[in-house]
């Protein structure tokens, strides 16, 4: 039953993700907000939505490993499962914006992120709190900087949404949070279950079965732009959704239920994980072609990826 609940809870995960994100975007058109800033915050809020749900969750029914696994094993599938399977499809030119202000800030939510668990092995509602702030000081200097430029392009926003009305906007909203919840309910519900009858910890799973099926829909949409050899889905894009997952989801759930550091590999082991794969980047890039990221380059990421999986089950 472990696997019908985990399945189920992430086809609802999908399906609430999309909703959400369909009635967000429609009502912040409504509003008049600018695409620009709906791209920037409002879409990724939503797409980040399955991930909080299912962190709170877990959080509130004392499972803080899933919680912390969940987003460590996402950011970690990101980057080595998500960019390396793209790369390998197509690749990947980067813009300066990368080396400027996406990776620094990644490095730096990351590195906080290990300092504040690494202190009492809580993550504490002060330091959600702070890695809330430091999420709107980001997206201000994003909104600012898109502000200068003469053209901003921001493809996931889907101005048809505009004319959508008030009753379908709520229907949406609706079975977008109820699917959300489901969703998280049946997840959690469904690795620890998993967990119980593989004999591993709850945080073995939730970096590696919950982390995958999270980063699902990074996944798909990132190979079929790589296929369509479209430029919608970038490196920035998945930079940008690391950065949220730590920020957003951890702030937000510490704020709400403080998040407790269960399993000693999680700071051993998973967070230098992250922060190495993440680090690993800009040599990449650098070294040998300028700003490329191609085939070999992919196949390394997920190389290393496949080796943190095996040695997360060993």
């Amino acid at each position: 039953m472990s696997v019908v609940y985990l399945l189920v809870g992430f086809v609802l995960l999908v399906i609430g993700g999309e909703f959400l994100v369909r009635a967000s975007v429609a009502l912040s058109l409504k509003l008049n907000i600018s695409r620009m800033v709906i791209g920037l915050t409002v879409v990724s809020f939503a797409t980040s939505a399955p991930e909080l749900l299912v962190s709170l969750q877990a959080a509130i029914d004392g499972f803080s490993d899933i919680s912390l696994g969940n987003v460590i094993g996402s950011n970690i599938a990101n980057i080595g499962l998500v960019l390396g399977l793209t790369a390998m499809v197509s690749p990947l030119m980067v813009d300066r914006d990368f080396y400027r202000i996406n990776w620094p800030v990644m490095m730096v939510f990351s590195i906080i992120l290990y300092f504040f668990l690494l202190s009492e092995n809580t993550l504490s509602r002060i330091e959600g709190g702070a890695l809330l702030l430091g999420l709107v000081v980001y997206l201000f200097i994003l909104i600012k900087r898109s502000r200068r430029k003469d053209k901003v392009i921001v493809e996931e926003v889907d101005e048809s949404l505009r004319d959508v009305r008030g009753f379908k906007m709520s229907l949406w909203l609706l079975i977008g949070i109820f699917a959300l919840w489901g969703g998280s309910e049946l997840l959690v519900m469904g690795a620890v279950d998993l967990a119980t009858q593989l004999g591993v910890s709850e945080r073995v799973v939730s970096v590696t079965v919950i982390a995958i099926g999270t980063s699902v829909p990074e996944l798909a949409a990132s190979l079929i732009a790589a296929i369509k050899k479209e430029k919608a889905i970038s490196l920035g894009n998945l930079i940008g959704s690391n950065i949220f997952n730590i920020a957003s989801v951890l702030g937000l759930t510490a704020l709400i239920q403080p998040v407790v550091v269960q399993s000693s590999q999680i700071l051993s082991n998973d967070m230098f994980w992250m922060l190495g794969i993440a680090f690993v980047l800009l040599p990449m890039l650098l070294i040998p072609k300028f700003s490329e990221m191609g085939r070999k380059e992919g196949f390394v990421l997920l190389t290393g990826y496949s080796v943190f999986i095996i040695l997360t089950f060993i």
